[in-house]
């Protein structure tokens, strides 16, 4: 059986889970790799056999999404010839982790795509809401990268095919101790936000991992680096605790490692609120916005004792088993879809995402 394993390259999260999913598939079948997106910081440690530009949303140093830069660096005509590039019909089965290349090619083809993300258990009726609902920001949820079945991963079993996280080998190895620092992942806003609040809590070592350096910088109580996997899933290990967005590896590994959790969800990021709403019901504490009037409540948190209590257990092989034993060659499902030119997917697909955005 031949597998295409499509993954976003926009955060780390995605590569994360495909690092632990990619050696099971692999022991047994001839399996091809996808990576579409521009903001991952993780490598793969195998090859890639289609590396595409796809669509990339892009972070800002402000707290939430980007959308001037993601317009200017989305491609429209460029993700329509990825899509109609893609021979998806080599493959008997095409998993897919919230990429938009594989999964338009396999709805216009009318193949079975299986979506294997936290977003498929984000959309899920039965996982929890912010109480201000985001029509549109579920919208892109569900047209971002359309799928046929949906298996989702979540911090809780909210429903039957809602699993809990992948954490991964490297971090249930790990030896766990607190050196007396807090570990800080806040991808979306800039160095110079995060030292103007943070150093007001003077008494902490904080140690930042940045998408916005590319060298090792320390400011008074502030430690500044670069993005490197091994160098961060230590820091985090050796916690206090740790200060991160609302995504969903990050925040389930803290959880995981038993570490004290803060979180403070992406402006405009329907996933992000809904993560948030989610952890608070674990207890997880949760900002709005980085700013020094939250002070009040970051201080708190430093000195609680309060950590969510997750039990996580290691089930990735039998879900893998599971979802091959169900839809392997499972051909296709009729007729493919009529596409005749880019100005109809841009009416049945990306196109309001990127409006959607500006709007918002």
């Amino acid at each position: 059986m031949k597998i295409l394993y499509a993954i976003q390259g926009t955060g780390n999260g995605h590569i994360s889970r495909a690092r632990e999913i990619l050696p099971l598939l692999m022991k047994e079948y001839e399996v091809d790799i996808l990576i579409s997106g521009i903001q991952s910081d993780i490598e793969l440690p195998w090859p890639v056999a289609f590396r595409l530009y796809g669509l990339s949303f892009i972070f800002g140093k402000k707290g939430g999404v980007d959308v001037w830069e993601t317009y200017k660096k989305s491609n429209l005509r460029n993700l329509y010839k990825e899509v109609m590039q893609l021979d998806v019909d080599q493959y008997d089965l095409v998993l897919n982790d919230f990429e938009p290349v594989s999964a338009w090619a396999c709805y216009f083809k009318n193949k079975p795509c299986i979506s294997l993300s936290h977003q498929a258990a984000v959309v899920n009726k039965k996982s929890p809401r912010p109480l201000k609902f985001d029509p549109v920001g579920k919208a892109v949820l569900k047209r971002y990268a359309p799928t046929s079945d949906q298996y989702g991963f979540h911090f809780e079993r909210y429903d039957k095919n809602i699993f809990t996280p992948v954490i991964r080998s490297e971090i249930r190895a790990l030896p766990l101790k607190d050196d007396q620092h807090f570990t800080v992942y806040l991808p979306a806003y800039s160095n110079d936000r995060i030292i103007k609040v943070l150093k007001e809590c003077d008494d902490v070592r904080w140690e930042v991992f940045s998408k916005h350096c590319d060298a090792e910088v320390e400011v008074e109580n502030i430690i500044i680096k670069p993005i490197q996997n091994d160098a961060f899933i230590q820091s985090m290990a050796n916690s206090s605790g740790v200060l991160c967005g609302a995504g969903f590896e990050t925040p389930a590994e803290a959880m995981y490692m038993k570490k004290k959790l803060m979180v403070i969800p992406m402006k405009g990021q329907f996933e992000q609120q809904c993560n948030a709403e989610a952890l608070k019901k674990l207890g997880v504490p949760v900002l709005k916005s980085l700013k020094k009037k939250h002070l009040v409540s970051i201080r708190s948190w430093i000195l609680s004792e309060e950590k969510p209590d997750v039990q996580y257990e290691d089930q990735t092989a039998a879900i893998v088993q599971m979802i091959l034993k169900k839809h392997a060659h499972s051909g296709l499902k009729g007729r493919p879809k009529s596409i005749e030119s880019l100005a109809d997917f841009k009416n049945i697909s990306i196109r309001g995402v990127l409006k959607q955005l500006e709007n918002k």
